[in-house]
């Protein structure tokens, strides 16, 4: 099969062999594999790949069920599903643990559901609390990096699930369409104070946080009391200082998470929350994938040039065919 693999820190379209489904597998015809940065992270060889996962990137696709690896999974043969990956799919197939696969929402394309599971999951598991607490619009939800792959599934998830007054942070030019999404107060952060607008407003409840060290401090002051500051990327800085006072004056949480390197059960559980509480809002279009741009899988290398350039909005996915 045609996987895009990875060789002196660049996509190389190779051919490769196709995987076969272990015991608790399934192996899937890949109609579309989304983008993340983690990819880029990986082919500038700073996120390897963890043990027994191909080496090639793609922690997201969507597509058909062509093989099982037990008869206790044949029912999925033919269904149409997108997966959670931890590598692997910027190829024609992939294999996957049968408890990390989601079927296509209602009314979602094929193709568009390869945006959906990385941000579903890394969102979930950072602002899943959130759902079933105290009335609708009693909280207030910061997300950093609005426009982006992750960015556009929070926004939707705060203020359609959460019922929260959901702010972000994004260029200006992304306003309109974050508001169309459900954001509440877009903060262009080229010209805008994000801390300053947040403490006048009475401090943010939770904050995600692309952004990583650069935004550290400010998080903090941006927080409301006993506020949760979640940070799940490094895109500026790796290393922060924090003034202890203001964490202990505030009673702040604060939490960094990944995703890919978790424990199989763990991810199998979000996936299963995923499904019980978010997945609801997919089917009826409450929810729905920002997929704004669709490149061949040869083209991967073109895709991983226009997320590293910035300014994207929404997400980008390779198609496949098989």
């Amino acid at each position: 099969m045609l996987a895009m693999t990875v060789s002196g820190g660049s996509l190389t379209a190779a051919q490769v062999p196709e995987p076969a489904p272990g015991p608790d597998e399934v192996l899937i015809a890949v109609a579309a594999a989304g983008v993340n940065r983690a990819d880029l992270l990986q082919v500038a060889g700073h996120y390897p790949p963890p043990q027994g996962a191909p080496a090639w990137p793609g922690l997201e696709v969507s597509g058909t069920i062509v093989d099982v690896g037990s008869a206790d999974n044949a029912t999925l043969l033919g269904a149409e599903v997108c997966a959670l990956l931890p590598g692997g799919g910027y190829a024609q197939f992939a294999a996957v643990d049968a408890g990390l696969v989601l079927p296509v929402p209602e009314n979602v394309d094929v193709v568009d559901a390869a945006g959906l599971p990385e941000a579903a999951a890394t969102v979930y598991s950072n602002l899943g609390y959130l759902l079933g607490e105290e009335a609708p619009g009693k909280r207030r939800v910061l997300v950093h990096g609005g426009a982006g792959g992750i960015g556009t599934f929070a926004v939707q998830f705060a203020k359609q699930l959460a019922g929260a007054e959901t702010w972000t942070t994004a260029r200006g030019e992304h306003a309109k369409q974050l508001e169309a999404l459900g954001a509440d107060r877009v903060v262009d952060y080229r010209s805008e104070d994000f801390a300053a607008l947040s403490q006048e407003a009475g401090g943010a409840d939770a904050i995600l946080d692309v952004i990583g060290a650069a935004y550290f401090e400010p998080n903090l002051k941006a927080l409301a009391q006993d506020g949760r500051l979640a940070i799940i990327g490094l895109q500026k800085g790796n290393a922060a200082q924090i003034h202890l006072g203001g964490l202990l004056a505030k009673r702040a949480t604060i939490t960094g998470t990944t995703l890919r390197a978790r424990p199989l059960e763990q991810r199998r559980q979000i996936l299963a929350e995923v499904f019980e509480h978010v997945w609801p809002a997919l089917d009826t279009g409450d929810i729905k994938p920002v997929v704004t741009t669709r490149l061949p899988l040869t083209d991967a290398a073109e895709a991983h040039r226009l997320m590293a350039a910035g300014g994207h909005f929404g997400k980008i996915v390779l198609t496949a065919k098989s």
